[in-house]
């Protein structure tokens, strides 16, 4: 789905896609070989979501929020510790306990992610940066998922300008990749909307 917002409006959308992510798999029944497509779409929208979070969220809450710099540090060990979840879920057959536990062990930390970026980030966020501001940060943010990364990297850089440089290359590898194996087309039935 396409959004138009500004960055609060964008990455809210965002939240909602991954929320019904989360409904699609917690409808299939463990063993079901859909849970492995939906595992996919879940970890395609989040990666992206959370690469274009590091390259223009975090460097304006560092620089204008009150606190910002703690948040934002938070923010980003929160993402890696669900990156490598990710990482571990992908290499995992659907039938496996271990399988189920990640897939909910990652519902839960996204979950945490979502909260405190509506509750409390989003807020502080509206209360430091013009309209203007907020709605360049959401082009951004858009312009930035269509060329970010599908796949999990935790150990790519997670800050500004490092990942601006890396994650347009590290996207295109692993587009390149879900072309060839077909990951990530909505094979789990995903509702119509939801973007990949």
């Amino acid at each position: 789905m396409e959004h138009r917002g500004n960055v609060i409006a964008e990455l809210t959308a965002d939240h909602r896609d991954i929320e019904r992510l989360f409904a699609r798999i917690q409808a299939l029944p463990p063993g079901d070989p859909m849970r492995k497509d939906a595992a996919d779409r879940i970890t395609i929208a989040w990666v992206r979501h959370e690469v274009a979070e590091e390259m223009f969220l975090y460097p304006v809450v560092r620089a204008a929020v009150r606190g910002g710099e703690d948040a934002a540090h938070g923010e980003v060990l929160q993402h890696t510790y669900i990156e490598r979840a990710l990482k571990r879920l992908e290499r995992l057959d659907v039938p496996t306990m271990e399988f189920n536990r990640l897939v909910a062990q990652v519902i839960r930390d996204v979950r945490t992610h979502i909260a405190t970026q509506e509750r409390l980030l989003f807020p502080a966020l509206a209360d430091v940066c013009t309209p203007e501001e907020l709605a360049r940060l959401g082009e951004e943010i858009r312009d930035t998922r269509d060329h970010a990364p599908t796949r999990p990297h935790p150990a790519a850089p997670h800050h500004p300008p490092a990942n601006r440089r890396i994650a347009p290359v590290i996207g295109l590898v692993d587009r390149a990749r879900d072309a060839i194996s077909g990951r990530g087309r909505g094979r789990a039935g995903v509702p119509p909307g939801v973007r990949g």
